[in-house]
């Protein structure tokens, strides 16, 4: 989900002038609670809004894994003001477009239309906020909706299905383990009741933000968002939560074959701290050293396991701090032909052994800083590349000033503050490392 930042806002129409600098955002909170940020693009005559709300699949109750998702797919069958296929109807004949998506820490709404009809989503979008009707009439048939998804997303995947395995033998407590889109045996389950108390948890005002980004300006979007959002009530809401992780005594190891699979794949993932949990001082560092393992063509394990040694087809490494609990560093890494896969892993522990023993050299820094860096700048090409990081950002409580500073704070990362973060977290006990292999049938 977005790597890059994060942001919660100000109580006044306010925007810090380093947060001003890079993405022109202002900001302000309505009576009711809900956060507003306004993203003025203006190239074109079109606007995008989304709406996230600080909830999703870590959220769901233990035994009703996949309820965020299912209820953000609800979201679209109707109110008593717009019956189903309404709220989409009247967007899609204006030449616009809406989708939505759920994570482990959001659920998301978005349209993107004519600058002329912001009003209209915004008032669709309001409506749907407190006034979801649902009942088994809807629910049972989307629920084979998000059953078939499961099984065309996950199931006839084989790598996300081995992708799964290994995140849920990684976390040994926390809600992560637990796939975003649910267990079967737990979705077929999941009925009326369930959805209802989800969207009365946590769907209101007070609990969302509202990120509009376009041919628009702050005092526009404050005259709408107070006139069709400032009437919706304000709910209490219950704390978030995120469970420790107990200390890893052992190190997972998997091994998962199929009859799909072609060519046999190596992943590792590490317990790594986020920006919100466990050693946050090193989520910086962590980014920067991703970049340098296997961030593209120039990275280490590219250099040396793709080209110089031939090992690999392919080869990355992957961190994303934006979470409010733990998260993890991914290593991964597809074999050559012939190559067996024992002596890939040596080659792959040799690269980071390397790291913890050696270090990395000033220069390796610098220029994967500066491609970090230059693609931050390229997100702001978009409407939706700033709303993504922001709306990312807000969901896990950190401020416009956070997101600002993003570029510095990677350019302030130093070899030594790589180097102890790599020993703080490529620790073998701390880690899940499964292998996807072939499966020969006769």
């Amino acid at each position: 989900m977005f790597g890059l930042l994060l942001a919660l806002f100000c109580l006044a129409a306010f925007a810090s002038p380093a947060a001003a600098q890079r993405f022109g955002a202002e900001t302000f909170t309505l009576a009711n609670g809900l956060q507003v940020v306004v993203l003025p693009k203006h190239g074109m005559p079109a606007v995008t809004q989304m709406v996230w709300y600080k909830t999703g699949a870590a959220d769901d109750p233990r035994g009703k894994s996949g309820i965020a998702h299912f209820l953000e797919h609800l979201m679209f069958k109707g109110t008593k003001a717009n019956p189903p296929g309404v709220f989409t109807s009247l967007i899609s004949q204006t030449g616009g477009r809406d989708n939505a998506f759920t994570s482990q820490e959001v659920t998301v709404f978005h349209e993107t239309v004519a600058k002329d009809r912001l009003d209209m989503v915004m008032r669709l979008e309001a409506d749907r906020m407190t006034g979801l009707q649902i009942s088994d009439e809807v629910l049972l048939p989307e629920r084979e909706v998000i059953l078939e998804e499961r099984r065309m997303r996950i199931d006839n995947d084989p790598a996300a299905l081995f992708r799964e395995q290994l995140t849920a033998n990684l976390f040994l407590n926390d809600s992560y383990r637990i796939p975003t889109i649910g267990w079967e045996h737990e979705m077929r389950g999941l009925n009326t009741e369930d959805a209802l108390g989800a969207y009365r948890k946590w769907y209101a005002p007070n609990n969302a933000v509202l990120i509009v980004s376009g041919d628009v300006d702050a005092a526009q979007v404050r005259t709408l968002a107070e006139h069709i959002y400032g009437p919706l009530a304000a709910r209490p809401i219950p704390e978030r939560l995120r469970l420790d992780e107990p200390p890893h005594r052992a190190a997972i190891r998997l091994e998962m074959k199929h009859p799909r699979i072609t060519q046999p794949s190596w992943r590792r993932a590490y317990i790594a701290p986020s920006y919100r949990a466990g050693a946050t001082e090193h989520s910086y560092a962590l980014q920067v050293l991703a970049e340098i393992l296997g961030g593209g063509t120039e990275s280490r394990l590219y250099q040396n396991l793709v080209l110089k040694q031939g090992l690999a087809l392919a080869a990355s490494a992957d961190y994303a701090p934006s979470a409010m609990g733990l998260s993890s560093f991914g290593v991964y890494a597809s074999a050559k032909p012939g190559v067996a896969m024992p002596d890939l892993e040596a080659a792959i522990d040799a690269e980071l052994r390397r790291v913890i023993q050696q270090g990395v050299e000033p220069d390796e820094v610098k220029r994967a800083e500066a491609r970090m860096q230059a693609a931050a700048i390229y997100a702001n090409d978009s409407h939706s590349g700033p709303a993504n990081i922001i709306g990312t950002a807000l969901a896990i409580g950190q401020n416009l000033d956070d997101v600002a500073a993003w570029p510095d704070r990677i350019g302030a990362v130093t070899p030594a503050d790589i180097e102890a973060a790599a020993r703080a977290v490529l620790v073998e006990r701390n880690s899940a490392t499964g292998i996807l292999l072939p499966e020969h049938t006769s």
